[in-house]
């Protein structure tokens, strides 16, 4: 079976030289602000980038939002405890149907009163 090699170039195979650190703290860099096409610099002031807000933030409706969000969270989570007890139950029922026994219901007795 003839094994194929991959076609490279010379260009692809570069050999870098390991230079250990010589000090504790590396040199400094000193950082300019972002220019467009001069990748690899690091822009100091995102000031340019904000938006101005149309209205100021209003506390009061976003903790009433966070209040309801909070409690539709609770509610879904009993909705879903409750559906897991209730299928359980039904599960044990059945099975107790299956294994051919005829006291599987349970009958809740009122007192008279």
């Amino acid at each position: 079976m003839k094994t194929q090699r991959p076609i490279s170039s010379d260009g692809e195979h570069v050999v870098l030289k390991f230079r250990p650190r010589t000090s504790d703290h590396p040199p400094a860099r000193h950082e300019q602000p972002l220019e467009a096409g001069k990748p690899g610099q690091v822009a100091q002031d995102l000031s340019r980038y904000e938006r101005p807000r149309e209205q100021p933030d209003d506390f009061r409706q976003r903790m009433l939002a966070n209040i309801a969000a909070f409690a539709f969270t609770v509610a879904l989570t009993a909705i879903g405890i409750w559906l897991a007890v209730s299928i359980a139950d039904l599960r044990k029922t059945q099975d107790c149907v299956l294994m051919g026994r005829r006291d599987c219901a349970r009958i809740s007795v009122m007192p008279r009163g």
